[in-house]
């Protein structure tokens, strides 16, 4: 796989499809009408109304932009069932050296869940875990110098 993939969850890149098409017809047509009505009240060199509305335009084609190339290179993950190991996907119990648990969920930023922290699988710990199973002990660099973790359960996430 190449570092550009992007892994989402079916529900992640359903949500991130209809952004793009709301942006795309309705977001630019009320930037297009703030933009106009802005030029109407005269010259554009002096109108603060006028370079707010060409702000949010520039804003709104950089994520219509960040979100054409998020699904253009987005992979579904499905994650592997309860008990095999990590997958992308996966939300992963883990206990590090000081015996604190926390869950992870191995995907991309774009997916949201209350249940588990998100990190990359392309991350230090996201990497050291694919392939992995319960009661596996692995090692990863973080910025704090080199971690242990041990992976405690291997689930799918609620959705």
């Amino acid at each position: 796989m190449s570092d550009t993939t992007v892994w989402l969850s079916q529900e992640a890149y359903d949500r991130l499809h209809h952004e793009l098409e709301e942006l795309k017809t309705s977001g630019r047509a009320e930037a297009s009408t703030a933009i106009e009505a802005a030029r109407e009240h005269g010259d554009v060199s002096e109108n603060a109304e006028y370079e707010v509305a060409k702000e949010e335009q520039g804003k709104l084609e950089a994520r219509i932009r960040e979100l054409e190339h998020t699904l253009a290179h987005a992979k579904i993950s499905q994650g592997s069932t309860v008990g095999d190991a990590v997958a992308h996907g996966n939300v992963v119990t883990i206990t590090d050296s000081d015996g604190e648990r926390l869950k992870v969920l191995l995907s991309s930023r774009e997916d949201r869940t209350d249940e588990a922290m998100v990190i990359s699988p392309q991350s230090p710990l996201g990497t050291a875990l694919l392939g992995t199973s319960v009661g596996e002990k692995v090692t990863y660099q973080a910025p704090a110098g080199q971690l242990e973790v041990t992976v405690e359960a291997i689930d799918v996430p609620q959705g």
